[in-house]
């Protein structure tokens, strides 16, 4: 297993030497660290702090904003509301976490009629809790800086690939991305055979930013190896991590690494809560990704059929709702 390198996106050594770490990363570990990101800090600290003061509140008031049905795509689900796992096929039982998540229709109203099931889905509307304006703008403002963010980072992912720095910009310009909140309380109870904090799963779209504390039972990655390595939670730096549809975008150049987020140990001690937040970036609902021409040699096919952005990210998350 290769370590989940650290990469500086304002190294002095020019665009050219980051393009080319972060190339390294995603065709080896499909994992890497961020420092000079940019990203800043004042909304950084305040989404954060936004979201512990909303997991702290009484469940009454978070299922205000509950997900009107199973399968619905933001809102908040309650502990073991999910199973990541079974986006892979696979029985598990549910994972013990909660989550809020909001998507583009809070910044990107459709002015038609949705074109397809996909295009519905992406652009439902974001339930909010009773109470929660501050809470809401805090989290608002945190979307939109990693929206940036990523953008930049797409650019660095297109030189890495030897395409133009814009090449992805067509693809990305309608965002289809999601923000989630987790929140991993204190475990209450044994957990069942198999059970996890976040089952074995691979992010679905472009690329994931994470924001993550260090506490107990933390994010793990899949190595080659065949065992389950843990990623470090390093201050002033986010996780990045790319999804299913750039694997498929590279041919399989790029790693869309299964991760997991691991129950404490018996030996962990004190408080053993953990908080992450997830910005999901999705391209435009309606974009197809295609193999890019860079990651094809001369005479070879593409491995993957094209597919909608939205429609893939439909079904996946679809998969997830847990079963009763």
């Amino acid at each position: 297993m290769t370590a989940v390198p650290l990469i500086d996106l304002a190294d002095q050594r020019g665009v050219d030497h980051v393009a080319r770490a972060i190339d390294r990363a995603c065709r080896h570990t499909g994992f890497l660290l961020v420092t000079g990101h940019g990203a800043d800090a004042d909304t950084i600290a305040a989404g954060w702090a936004a979201t512990r003061a909303f997991f702290d509140r009484p469940l009454a008031e978070k299922m205000t904003a509950a997900m009107p049905y199973p399968g619905y795509p933001y809102g908040y689900s309650p502990v073991k509301g999910e199973t990541l796992a079974a986006s892979l096929g696979a029985a598990r039982p549910a994972d013990l976490k909660e989550t809020f998540s909001f998507g583009p229709s809070e910044f990107r109203r459709l002015d038609h009629r949705p074109a397809d099931d996909a295009e519905a889905f992406v652009f439902s509307a974001n339930p909010w809790p009773l109470g929660g304006d501050d809470f809401r703008r805090a989290v608002r403002a945190y979307y939109r800086e990693m929206s940036a963010l990523a953008r930049r980072i797409m650019r660095f992912f297109a030189r890495g690939l030897g395409l133009p720095d814009e090449h992805f910009e067509r693809f990305v310009d309608a965002e289809a991305s999601a923000l989630r909140l987790l929140n991993y309380p204190d475990l209450a109870e044994e957990p069942a055979p198999g059970q996890l904090r976040a089952g074995e799963h691979s992010d679905y779209g472009s690329l994931t930013i994470l924001m993550q504390e260090d506490a107990p039972g933390g994010l793990e990655v899949l190595g080659s190896d065949g065992a389950w390595h843990a990623v470090p939670a390093v201050a002033d730096t986010f996780v990045i991590n790319i999804g299913d549809l750039m694997q498929r975008w590279t041919n399989d150049a790029w790693r869309s690494t299964l991760h997991r987020v691991a129950v404490p140990p018996k030996s962990a001690t004190g408080a053993t809560r953990r908080q992450s937040i997830a910005f999901f970036h999705q391209p435009n609902w309606d974009a197809e990704i295609a193999c890019i021409e860079t990651c094809l040699a001369s005479g070879a096919l593409p491995k993957y059929a094209p597919v909608g952005s939205g429609a893939y990210l439909a079904a996946k998350f679809r998969s997830t709702v847990a079963k009763a």
